[in-house]
């Protein structure tokens, strides 16, 4: 077990907001190093549905065909209630609900794809980007931090062999039980204990039993609740059902007794099941006190304990994930001041708590809440990283999602044309600061150019360049409020950071981003 002495970026965790931030890290050009106490990927698939917002990150890693292609047919996404697998009285319904005004919000639309398929394809990509900088079977042991970065030791479980490596920054992306978040000082808040569940991974022919009826979720309305979650829709399924942890039942590890389980909820006493993996789990409701510890920031469940009723966990820590890895990339460069980093606890823990919320309500109506696949379209960031009057304002509620292009929210999808591998305004967006406008015009070329001289990219994309053109032109001006002359700012993660309704004066552009970015005026 040999490592760099040093690196820009240590992750602590391998799961999908650990790799998805490696993934982010490298297209970013940041020198990382990510260590995993597990040996290998995810054997049991804890998290299942990827969000529009999460498809959309994806998107830009160039990621997205493969990890649809994994994924669950789009037929396939709906919920299932009745009182066994064979119900004739079942209700199919569908998750979520249509845009209100009719529109398509994005290219990507979420899918589910479990956890232990998700994994492997991010942990490829990692290791092509950075292969040697992938360490699975390695243990962070402990760190200390200073002013001039953070000092790990990690250790091989099978061995023992220790070694210190020197990181500038450490992410714990270490779940729940983080201990990068122990190690900071840093501390979860909330309700625990909401239930408690026994979840069985298992092999059966279910394909032919559930054709006409196929879901994602097989919610059981017979005595005992629970249900069954779909990984392939075929073979490969998750029994799930409450337990009362004050009342052990030894039985529920005998793979004999968990194959009648599951064969009594199914309603098919016959059917051949082997168990493959069974493991037991606790809902709770809690998010750290502080994201940001000096030189040690939290992603994912390390950062937010969400309940999975609502299907948003995963996804709100890929947001995370997104949302820290430009701002770290720009402070390791010496493009943004180390402030820009507080931001990323302004922005996303409003967002985390408000996803607790939410999904904790859902947890009181297991049978009947409905899953927003675009909820996370909405959030509204506002934080220093944003450039508008009301910066420092509340944190907007999280609700049906309205493109605008307004300061702080997510740049507004637009179907394109005429550039072959550019079918959307989303596809124009990083690896930099990305400058949007209705038409060609020279003279935020010229500001942008200025910037450029200063150390700080910009690409200006015009809308209608002669070949590029909007599928129904003039609909992104609309939506964004952007006239002719006025443009958006983009940031790397595809939030708009500023809005201009006329052309920019001689070196606004340059003060804008200056502001964004935490830099001395």
């Amino acid at each position: 077990m040999r490592f760099p002495t040093t690196t820009r970026v240590l992750i602590a965790g391998g799961g999908p907001v650990g790799l998805t931030l490696s993934v982010l890290l490298s297209a970013y050009g940041v020198d990382h190093l990510l260590v995993e106490a597990r040996p290998d990927t995810a054997r049991h698939p804890k998290a299942r549905g990827l969000s529009t917002r999460s498809m959309e990150v994806f998107r830009r890693c160039g990621l997205e065909d493969v990890i649809r292609a994994a994924g669950l047919p789009a037929d396939h996404v709906f919920f299932y209630r009745g009182r066994s697998l064979v119900d004739p009285d079942f209700v199919r319904t569908g998750i979520g609900a249509p845009p209100q005004d009719g529109a398509e919000h994005s290219p990507s639309p979420g899918l589910i794809c479990s956890q232990d398929v998700l994994e492997p394809l991010l942990l490829r990509r990692a290791r092509e980007a950075a292969a040697d900088r992938i360490r699975f079977g390695t243990r962070l042991r402990s760190f200390t931090q200073d002013g001039d970065g953070v000092h790990a030791v990690l250790a091989d479980p099978a061995t023992g062999e220790q070694q210190t490596v020197c990181a500038d920054w450490l992410v714990g992306c270490d779940g729940a039980a983080s201990g990068v978040r122990s190690g900071a000082g840093l501390a979860l808040a909330g309700p625990t204990g909401l239930g408690h569940f026994l979840s069985v991974r298992f092999d059966a022919p279910l394909g032919a039993v559930v054709a006409d009826r196929a879901s994602a979720a097989y919610f059981l309305t017979g005595p005992g609740g629970g249900g069954f979650l779909a990984v392939d829709n075929d073979r490969q399924w998750i029994y799930q059902r409450p337990f009362d942890p004050a009342q052990p039942d030894e039985r529920l590890t005998d793979p004999s007794h968990l194959a009648d389980l599951v064969r009594g909820a199914a309603g098919l006493p016959e059917l051949p099941v082997t168990v493959r993996d069974t493991t037991t789990w606790r809902m709770d409701a809690q998010v750290a006190d502080a994201y940001r510890s000096g030189r040690v920031l939290l992603a994912g469940d390390a950062a937010h304990v969400v309940p999975p009723t609502g299907g948003h966990g995963m996804n709100t820590g890929i947001g995370d994930a997104d949302n820290l890895a430009w701002k770290l990339a720009a402070v390791a460069s010496g493009r943004a001041g180390t402030d820009l980093l507080d931001s990323y606890q302004a922005e996303r823990r409003p967002v985390a708590r408000q996803i607790i919320d939410r999904s904790t309500d859902n947890s009181r109506a297991r049978t009947s809440y409905r899953i927003d696949d675009e909820l996370l379209l909405s959030a509204v960031y506002r934080s220093g990283a944003v450039a508008c009057e009301d910066a420092a304002g509340p944190p907007q509620a999280l609700s049906g999602y309205r493109p605008s292009g307004s300061p702080g929210a997510r740049a507004p999808h637009v179907r394109l044309t005429g550039r072959p591998g550019i079918a959307s305004t989303l596809d124009l967006v990083g690896p930099g600061f990305t400058l949007l406008t209705p038409a060609r015009d020279a003279s935020w070329q010229q500001q942008a150019d200025a910037v450029g001289a200063a150390g700080l990219s910009v690409t200006v994309h015009p809308l209608d360049d002669g070949q590029l053109r909007e599928e129904h032109p003039g609909r992104w001006a609309r939506i964004c409020a952007v006239p002719p002359g006025g443009a958006l700012l983009v940031r790397p993660d595809g939030h708009i950071a500023w809005r201009t309704e006329r052309p920019g004066t001689a070196g606004e552009l340059g003060r804008v981003l200056r502001r964004v970015l935490a830099l001395a005026s």
